[in-house]
């Protein structure tokens, strides 16, 4: 199940940007987090691919939503000027985001890479 976060969940759940300048991940396995608006197309396109993924991968990756413009904190932390934009959080390492509505097969390919996950 694909989980929406707030600012307040984010700095629980991935980062807490306030007392930290370096990334520290605070999850118990990789995730992925979508940036996005209700009114974008792409966006739209996306989210039943995230969807299955969160499925296909319970319990290995969690996969969260971050409203743009809800949560425009966020959304300026992270330097989000377009949508859909995906961060990919490894347990280990750097986080890294890709921008657009990519095709599932991407996700996975980054799932593997980034993540360092396999189904």
């Amino acid at each position: 199940m694909v989980e929406h976060l707030t600012n307040e969940t984010f700095k629980e759940k991935v980062f807490n940007y306030e007392n930290s300048k370096e990334w520290k991940y605070e999850g118990e396995v990789p995730c992925m987090i979508d940036f996005y608006a209700d009114w974008c197309g792409p966006c739209k396109m996306v989210a039943p691919i995230l969807e299955e993924l969160a499925e296909e991968y319970d319990g290995k990756i969690k996969i969260y939503k971050v409203d743009t413009e809800v949560e425009r904190e966020l959304a300026s932390v992270f330097g989000i000027q377009s949508i859909p934009s995906l961060l990919f959080v490894p347990q280990e390492g750097q986080p890294q985001m890709a921008a657009g509505a990519l095709p599932k097969d991407t996700f996975e390919k980054a799932i593997r890479d980034v993540l360092k996950v396999e189904k």
